[in-house]
């Protein structure tokens, strides 16, 4: 498998430096990607470097992967606007071991001489005093350099201006890849093509400090076609981390994008080769309301990311919203599973020794929730057979629901026609 080659033809490769191909053609290369440690879990976003790394791997190539526990305290300007707040050493060290527990899920850290590494680059900077480092690196690369980065330009030439901390980062992410060359053999730096300036500053500082040669590659910013930002819904970041973002809503954003875009995501994001996609796409233009790619695209991520399981609860959670499957799926859910399924539905809390007693249908869906504005307006649609509790259609507006009506001992779904759901939860 060639690296480069297989970046072209998924369309991920941005920029090359001259001579890297050629290199990596000649046997294995060490190669890193540097990862930002800013929250306890990577997101779709970080996806692309991910699959990177994984053909890198793939291609008989050394994969690093630079969890940035000193950089994280500094902040990369690039692409940024303003100035982020800067993490404490407790909160990076716990970010790092989540973001560290997700890229074992991809990468292969026991296969022999390409076996992927973890590093830190607080390893070699907590004990770099401020003037070793300005006179040890520092001296090699010239202001003028520096200014001439656009990551710099636009932020000196914004409304915010730029802090002598930011400025200064593209000289420690440049040491990383010099001190990954110097004591790894690590050659190569890749990552998005908003880090070529980054990147270059570590060949020059190895070029300038010690006559060396490094390289570089960045690959394509994910864009959706509409012009939106990639990795993002109304509900904020789309997280790795199950906790922050349940499998059922992961695999609803894959399944969710637009044509356009799953013929672009299919390509970066799965590890179908071409003729398999080549294949799935004729199906898709064939019958578009099947969406065969989408359906590739979000099975393919959701089994790599979160397991078979998850995915094939992820499945069956679409199927009990928009299908057939019985209430009884919710009894094999945790409670967080099942609010997660749920989740972006109106929900209602009561307090369960209310359900002690009893609650009828009027009362509980115009009373004690506000599923129906009035309890004549409820009255009516039980009547015409519009509503259900549990996928069971209300018989009369005095059935009577109670604790033992309570899936899990905890929740109540509720159905206003065949799409509108709410939750009622007793706490």
């Amino acid at each position: 498998m060639n690296f480069v080659e297989e970046l072209r033809w998924r369309g991920m490769l941005h920029d090359i430096m001259p001579g890297t191909e050629e290199l990596l053609n000649k046997g294995m290369v060490a190669g890193y990607i540097g990862f930002d440690p800013t929250a306890d879990s990577l997101h779709v976003g970080s996806l692309a470097q991910i699959m990177t790394m994984i053909h890198f791997q793939r291609a008989g190539h050394k994969p690093f992967a630079l969890v940035g526990g000193a950089t994280g305290m500094v902040g990369d300007p690039s692409g940024k606007s303003a100035e982020r707040n800067l993490l404490s050493e407790d909160v990076l060290q716990i970010n790092l071991a989540g973001i560290q527990r997700q890229l074992e899920k991809f990468l292969d850290f026991n296969s022999g001489a390409n076996s992927a590494e973890m590093v830190n680059n607080y390893d070699w900077f907590k004990e770099f005093s401020f003037l070793n480092f300005i006179r040890d690196v520092g001296k090699h690369i010239t202001v003028n350099y520096m200014m001439a980065k656009d990551s710099v330009k636009n932020r000196i030439n914004g409304d915010t201006g730029m802090s002598f901390t930011e400025f200064t980062y593209q000289l420690v992410q440049g040491y990383d890849f010099y001190y990954l060359w110097k004591n790894k053999n690590c050659v190569l730096q890749m990552g998005g093509s908003d880090q070529w300036g980054n990147i270059v500053t570590g060949t020059e500082l190895i070029r300038r400090k010690d006559a060396g040669e490094a390289y570089a590659l960045t690959t394509q910013l994910i864009k959706k076609s509409d012009g939106t930002k990639f990795g993002k819904t109304e509900g904020g970041n789309i997280w790795l981390d199950p906790a922050k973002t349940s499998p059922y809503k992961f695999y609803q954003f894959w399944l969710n994008t637009s044509d356009a875009d799953a013929k672009t995501y299919i390509r970066i994001f799965t590890l179908f080769d071409e003729e398999t996609i080549k294949a799935l796409e004729v199906e898709q233009d064939a019958a578009p309301h099947l969406r065969t790619l989408q359906k590739a695209l979000a099975k393919d991520i959701t089994v790599r990311v979160h397991g078979e399981a998850e995915y094939e609860k992820a499945i069956k959670s679409s199927d009990f919203l928009f299908g057939n499957t019985g209430i009884e799926f919710l009894n094999e859910l945790s409670n967080d599973e099942v609010i997660g399924i749920f989740e972006g539905v109106p929900n209602f809390t009561i307090a369960a020794t209310e359900f002690e007693v009893g609650i009828n249908a009027t009362e509980l869906l115009a009373g004690k929730t506000a599923v129906f504005a009035s309890k004549g307006e409820a009255k009516k649609m039980i009547q015409g057979g519009g509503v259900a509790i549990n996928k069971q259609k209300i018989g009369t507006a005095e059935d009577v629901y109670n604790a033992e009506s309570l899936i899990n001992g905890k929740f109540l779904v509720t159905q206003k026609g065949k799409k509108n759901y709410f939750l009622i939860i007793a706490e």
